[in-house]
């Protein structure tokens, strides 16, 4: 486990199972529709149960589900969290069509919406790099940069958390925070 401090934020890595993470809020890698998926979004689903689709269904109603890059936020409905936050991460086609600006506007969108609701802390996990394919070495730089760089110009949230699936990724954010200078 690693844990830094960002302004007046602690930055976290963990292994672990997002869907029980007692934050105020986790991060669903969801999919444009808001209707489930596979791989994280999915076991937020299950886990979650049907208040989370129910209010995912409202959004779409109302504006047509969710661009890559964006965040929506529902009810956490059963999961140890009040809130989930989903936003769509960009699908890998070789980082030629923007994908690094779109993969960073989904931790910063995240994170202003949890400021935006009062949210202070928040779990999230490596967004893209399952099914979407984001080489994970380079979607932990990425991710890593657009959360410390949010965190410098606002200290409101008290806790971030990166809650990783397994160690080979873990170590990838590790990796990371030692390339940009916060952990040697």
């Amino acid at each position: 486990m690693v844990n830094v401090t960002v302004n007046k934020t602690k930055l976290s890595l963990i292994v672990g199972d997002i869907t029980k993470q007692n934050t105020d809020a986790i991060v669903n890698a969801a999919n444009s529709s808001l209707l489930g998926g596979g791989g994280v979004d999915g076991a937020i689903h299950r886990a979650g149960g049907p208040q989370i689709l129910e209010e995912c269904k409202k959004i779409r109603a109302r504006q047509g589900g969710c661009k890559t890059g964006e965040a929506v936020i529902t009810t956490g409905g059963n999961l140890p969290a009040r809130y989930v936050i989903h936003t769509v991460g960009p699908i890998w086609s070789g980082g030629n069509n923007n994908e690094p600006d779109l993969l960073a506007n989904c931790y910063k969108n995240s994170l202003k919406l949890a400021v935006e609701n009062g949210i202070k802390t928040v779990s999230f996990p490596s967004i893209s790099t399952g099914a979407y394919g984001y080489p994970i070495d380079q979607a932990a730089t990425v991710a890593l940069k657009a959360v410390i760089d949010f965190l410098r110009n606002d200290d409101s949230l008290e806790e971030v958390i990166f809650v990783l699936f397994n160690e080979a990724i873990y170590k990838s954010y590790e990796n990371a925070l030692k390339e940009i200078g916060l952990i040697s």
